[in-house]
């Protein structure tokens, strides 16, 4: 795994259930890796599932804080702070950039980090020294919305700012099994390797359409919102990019943890 320091890298990272933040497993390792390799980026830029608004947000506060926005997890859970400093400098830089595309959005000095940004953060940066600044999805967003989005803010990269869309490649809660197994349900697989040869070949259309398109497109997300970011970070990518996979892990026997970094 290698990365360009010229350009930031964007990222696709499954963060998982709110269980990753303690249970590193082979993605927690190899984000380790891949963080140390980074350098010093000026800001992390992400999107993740779980800030849903009306209308573009952009978090502005200078020290967000951690929320531990899940239910009925280990207490040790809702002990853990990811203590990263914000930046309004960057967040205005990012409502800025939108805004001469076309986009509207508003600061918001109140939101911090939710568990989708922070706990994959936590073993990507352990030492929570590159500052995060959020961005909302707007409600009802379309995978070409979230591409449109991740396009437009592509150019922060070239600013040193990292994008990451941070979400699940599959998330079918209501097949969720409580406990961690070995015995993946084949659909996962084949949705995950859908997934990836697609954006191998570089065919951004069918990804697009990948409901009707991809093998259990709708059984691997009833619902869009924790696939929307992956959207975000391919819509910030170039041809120049080089595409790597940073594990296929798969929890619970049907939560691909499959992550991908372009740099």
């Amino acid at each position: 795994m290698s990365t360009n320091p010229d350009t930031a890298p964007s990222l696709f990272i499954s963060h998982g259930a709110p269980t990753f933040a303690d249970q590193p497993g082979e993605l927690g390792y190899r984000l380790g890796q891949l963080g140390q390799m980074l350098g010093s980026a000026r800001a992390i830029v992400a999107v993740s599932p779980h800030w849903e608004t009306n209308g573009l947000r952009v978090s502005s506060h200078p020290s967000p804080e951690t929320i531990h926005d899940f239910y009925g997890f280990p207490k040790e859970l809702y002990a853990i702070q990811y203590p990263a400093h914000g930046s309004p400098e960057v967040a205005k830089l990012v409502v800025d950039t939108l805004a001469s595309n076309g986009l509207d959005a508003g600061l918001d000095p109140d939101r911090g980090m939710d568990h989708g940004v922070w706990v994959p953060l936590r073993y990507l940066r352990p030492l929570a020294d590159i500052p995060v600044i959020c961005v909302s999805l707007p409600i009802n967003s379309t995978p070409d919305q979230a591409w449109h989005l991740g396009q437009t803010l592509a150019v922060l990269r070239q600013y040193g700012c990292l994008v990451l869309g941070t979400g699940s490649l599959t998330h079918n809660l209501a097949e969720f099994r409580g406990s961690n197994t070995d015995q993946v349900s084949p659909y996962v697989h084949e949705f995950a390797n859908w997934i990836e040869d697609r954006i191998k070949d570089g065919d951004y259309d069918s990804l697009l359409h990948y409901r009707e398109l991809a093998p259990h497109g709708q059984r691997a997300h009833p619902t869009e919102e924790h696939l929307l970011p992956l959207f975000f970070a391919l819509g910030a990518t170039s041809k120049a990019d080089r595409f790597e996979v940073i594990s296929r892990e798969v929890r619970y026997g049907m939560l691909s943890m499959a992550s991908y970094c372009w740099q």
